[in-house]
């Protein structure tokens, strides 16, 4: 296989001709012939370059408005001709084929196309044919001919050239080849979705390819032995921690970045509300609290459970200030995520050098759609995102008893918490803020033991009289299968009880609700997150 091609011609044609200017200078400089297609070959010459249109190299005219240009055997006979090849150099002289050692190409703009809402016509109309085929048989026969498909890679390109002598290495342009195929795949897999869930309304495709791009290495998975990386999909994808910018702090770790996710989808759940506080610990909430200030939702979210927020991540529902940055740098905090920060928190946080703060510019939508995946040996399980949430007039009252205002207020703000727990979930809340948080369990009734225990914890470290769940709301992510974990709620001090309901048992669960005088509301609507 030849490692120096010299290039001697250079076929273009680009969507986005930034860059061309630059990229026609230094090739014309080094004596290579320029071809290019319509759009492109005008723009060289508005720039002074000169440039053969690809109907002389073809004899045929560009038709169909543009469809038809480089689809012809003088094009990619150029482009597959195994030069070293006898029979494939013959047939190149008889039909008059010259080589092309150089494609520059970048293909039309299918997904910013269908992100601003085009009609179906102008989306298929932006479904480039010609590009792809040309990308596609230049990286087949790199070993002849280098494809360039980023204008990023221009002055790589250049400089290749220079160092070569006007020629381009084998490594070069396997590195080009691969390149190459990994945009046309990407872009074939932004058309079939489009076609799948935009256009034909399916669910689950039968074939479903998903593409994403290499945002950074991270130094290493949830365990020092693991390799991980972040990408991030391409086509169109909610923004949120993979777009965050890093103000400060040392490199974000696989954990980091899960943990620094879960923190801020569940803030968004309340970002039309008030200012709210959410601190995480290993993927599960261990204090959430909303309050008059940011402030006031730190200090109340903290007392939830102090000792698990140590080495946690902290998320904000609006941007930081100085008081609650200088509050929240009193604990080690591993990550701080928020919409923003001003001046004086940022400088607060600065003092901290390792700690890592992520500016959002906004929250994602918590009823925002799409799917999610869990990959298994041998497969991989999708599904469509948890966004169910349930308005007050949706909650059927089950009990006796009816539910005060605080009651449901405070039910609603642990039902919300509780879609972020590990199931099995349990989650008192009172006043705006979570009193315990039972996580992971492998029964409902140790859960909610559990988070009764840190309420109990918290009372005896802060000197309150009793712990915050007495008087609570107590949520459960799925329905009690028995009373015991109900009963486990009345010893803690809770007086209402929101659970999704559907038990076989549902009648003994509400018979001892009714009992210990709780008022209890089924949501219908369960909350599951392994």
């Amino acid at each position: 296989m030849t490692d120096l091609v010299p290039v001697k011609r250079a076929l273009i044609s680009l969507s986005d001709k930034s860059g061309l200017d630059r990229l026609a200078d230094g090739l014309s400089k080094l004596g290579v012939e320029l071809v290019s297609t319509g759009g492109t070959a005008a723009k060289l010459r508005e720039l002074g370059h000169p440039v053969r249109d690809i109907s002389d190299l073809t004899g045929f005219p560009e038709m169909m408005d543009g469809r038809v240009k480089t689809l012809h055997p003088k094009v990619h006979g150029g482009l597959l001709g195994v030069r070293d090849n006898p029979e494939h150099a013959a047939a190149m002289e008889e039909h008059q084929i010259a080589a092309i050692d150089l494609v520059v190409v970048n293909l039309y703009p299918f997904e910013a196309t269908v992100a601003r809402g085009a009609s179906r016509d102008e989306i298929i109309e932006n479904i480039d044919i010609g590009g792809p085929s040309m990308v596609r048989s230049s990286a087949k026969n790199h070993a002849f001919v280098a494809i360039v498909t980023d204008t990023a890679d221009y002055e790589e390109l250049l400089g290749e050239l220079d160092r070569n002598g006007g020629a381009t290495s084998l490594a070069f342009r396997k590195r080009l080849a691969a390149k190459a195929y990994a945009l046309t795949a990407a872009y074939d897999s932004m058309i079939s979705q489009w076609f799948a869930f935009g256009d034909q309304g399916e669910r689950f495709p039968q074939v479903w390819t998903r593409a994403s791009k290499l945002l950074m290495p991270l130094r290493y998975g949830e365990n020092p032995h693991q390799r991980a990386a972040l990408y991030e999909p391409i086509g169109p994808h909610a923004t949120g921690i993979a777009q965050a910018q890093q103000v400060q702090g040392k490199e974000l770790s696989y954990n980091n970045l899960n943990d620094a996710n879960a923190a801020l989808e569940l803030v968004a759940e309340f970002r039309d509300g008030p200012p709210t506080i959410v601190i995480v610990k290993h993927a599960n909430p261990c204090g959430v609290a909303s309050g008059d200030s940011l402030l006031d939702a730190w200090n109340a979210a903290l007392a939830c459970d102090s000792v698990s927020a140590f080495g946690g991540i902290v998320a904000a529902d609006r941007p930081l200030d100085g008081p609650t940055a200088e509050a929240i740098t009193q604990i080690f905090t591993e990550v701080v995520v928020a919409p923003g920060a001003d001046e004086e928190a940022k400088a607060i946080f600065a003092k901290k050098k390792n700690l890592r703060l992520l500016l959002t510019d906004g929250l994602p939508d918590p009823k925002r759609g799409g799917q999610t995946l869990a990959i298994i040996a041998g497969g991989v399980l999708v599904q469509d995102r948890d966004n169910g949430s349930i308005s007050r007039e949706e909650l059927k009252v089950v009990t006796k008893r009816q539910p005060t205002e605080d009651e449901l207020r405070d039910c609603l703000f642990a039902w919300t918490v509780a879609k972020h727990v590990k199931s099995n979930a349990i989650v008192y809340a009172k006043n705006g803020s979570t009193a315990g948080i039972g996580a992971g369990q492998m029964n409902r009734r140790d859960s909610a033991r559990i988070a009764a225990a840190k309420a109990k914890e918290a009372a005896e470290t802060y000197g309150w009289s009793e712990p915050r769940t007495v008087g609570s709301a107590v949520a459960s992510d799925a329905f009690f299968p028995f009373a015991d974990g109900l009963l486990a709620a009345v010893e803690a001090g809770a007086t209402a009880v929101i659970q999704p309901g559907g038990s076989i048992r549902d009648d003994d669960v509400i018979a001892a609700a009714d009992e210990a005088g709780l008022a209890m509301v089924f949501t219908g609507m369960r909350h599951f997150r392994h």
